[in-house]
């Protein structure tokens, strides 16, 4: 009896032990299911954490060369932040930079990098379309009557005027016996403040030799108009002896009819802006063109872009917030050879030439 209930006990506690194991066993599969469910888990919050696809808006006005480096700033910009960025031209039209504008703001684009045509009438739509969620950066233009920008980069278009204007009265005490005719071609009814700027820094400088005379003042923004513009003021003007535009299509333009005409020699030209093909006619033997003052249009893309996305990720723009910042200009004159060569080798390797 002794023996059965020993036996007995033996089988009872088997089976416990076979219970318990079997505890164990679903007790493990379960917190390993767990452990499986908690993986999948994290990797979903992983997933759902990633940083949203970024798309930004680069807008230039002109194909010039000038808004070509402005545009490779954007674009440099974007790319070096891992950002996507599409690229247009209002090609001066008010309206159709308008239309753009609304475009980006409809296709949720996060944030808008222009070069607006307008310190008045760009400004409401671009206000708009702040209020709706776009960031927006400026170049090329100093707005003070727009705060909800994230900040903008742009030259101190007076001074390059005035620069230009410096160099000119050089040339005109050393090589003209501190007398001149001046003619001036202009951009006033493209970009009214901009011009104007440029237009009055020139002036000041001239100005101050008491043999210097303005003979005529027109707009001829485009080469093929400043060709044509010039080339009139030249008839009108047999006398004129120094033409200063206030922009690059302008500068080569009156460059090109001073050659037409035949006056190489005697019609010596002073300009704004800078680029390969001003370059040459820098270097051009024919000695007509003598000095241009040339912005930095790169550096004012790629710093205008760079603060959008930094807005854009949430980061500190205070220091931009509402303002624009301005990029120093360089002074190309054909005096200084090492200065020109020094400048095409940078321009070279900005348009990856």
């Amino acid at each position: 009896m002794r023996h059965f209930k020993s036996a007995k006990m033996v089988l009872v506690w088997a089976i416990v032990a076979v219970l318990a194991l079997s505890l164990v066993a679903c007790g493990g599969s379960k917190n390993e299911g767990t452990q499986t469910g908690g993986s999948s888990s994290t990797q979903t919050e992983q997933k759902s954490s990633k940083p949203a696809k970024i798309t930004v808006a680069g807008v230039v006005f002109q194909e010039d060369q000038f808004m070509k480096l402005l545009q490779k700033g954007y674009q440099d910009a974007a790319k070096a932040a891992g950002v996507e960025c599409l690229v247009s031209n209002t090609n001066n039209d008010q309206a159709k930079e308008t239309e753009l504008i609304n475009t980006y703001v409809a296709q949720k684009v996060s944030g808008l990098a222009i070069a607006p045509l307008s310190a008045d009438a760009s400004v409401a739509t671009l206000k708009k379309a702040d209020e709706q969620g776009m960031k927006i950066a400026v170049s090329n233009i100093n707005l003070n009557n727009a705060p909800f920008i994230v900040g903008g980069y742009t030259s101190d278009n007076k001074e390059l005027g005035r620069r230009t204007g410096q160099e000119a009265v050089k040339f005109i005490q050393e090589k003209l016996g501190g007398k001149a005719k001046i003619a001036i071609l202009q951009f006033k009814s493209l970009l009214p403040e901009q011009s104007g700027d440029r237009t009055s820094g020139f002036l000041e400088e001239v100005k101050k030799l008491p043999g210097v005379e303005i003979v005529a003042d027109q707009d001829a923004w485009l080469q093929d108009k400043a060709v044509q513009v010039a080339g009139d003021i030249i008839t009108a003007h047999p006398d004129v002896n120094i033409i200063w535009a206030a922009n690059e299509g302008g500068t080569i333009g009156a460059t090109m009819a001073v050659q037409n005409a035949g006056k190489a020699g005697k019609i010596f030209t002073f300009g704004t802006d800078a680029s390969e093909q001003l370059v040459a006619m820098l270097k051009d033997p024919a000695n007509i063109l003598q000095a241009v003052t040339g912005q930095d249009p790169y550096t004012m893309g790629y710093k205008t872009m760079e603060t959008l996305i930094k807005a854009i990720k949430g980061e500190d723009v205070s220091s931009t917030k509402g303002k624009c910042i301005t990029v120093p200009g360089v002074v190309l004159s054909r005096s200084n050879p090492d200065g020109i060569a020094k400048f095409e080798a940078d321009l070279k390797a900005k348009m990856g030439k």
